[in-house]
């Protein structure tokens, strides 16, 4: 099995756009980066993100700052301000 093959990438969709993404786990920080590029810069800005399609034991949920979740080929995202300042 090669499941963890470092050259195997998966399409993800951040917000309608497609991106490539190495296998393996995605964080909430590159997520919003994906979306907001200079999401570093503005660490005051919080961003509410979902999923959709994901694994088969969590295929939908939110991804909260600091954590991660395994990608899988057609996984949907989407990045939303909280409006929180």
């Amino acid at each position: 099995m090669d499941n963890d093959n470092p050259n195997k990438t998966v399409t993800i969709v951040v917000e309608g756009t497609e991106h490539d993404w190495p296998k393996g786990d995605i964080s909430y920080e590159e997520v919003v980066t994906l979306e907001v590029p200079d999401y570093a810069q503005h660490p005051e800005i919080t961003y509410s993100v979902r999923y959709k399609r994901g694994q088969g034991n969590k295929p939908e949920g939110t991804l909260a700052p600091g954590a991660s979740v395994k990608v899988k080929e057609g996984m949907i995202f989407s990045v939303s301000e909280t409006g929180q300042s």
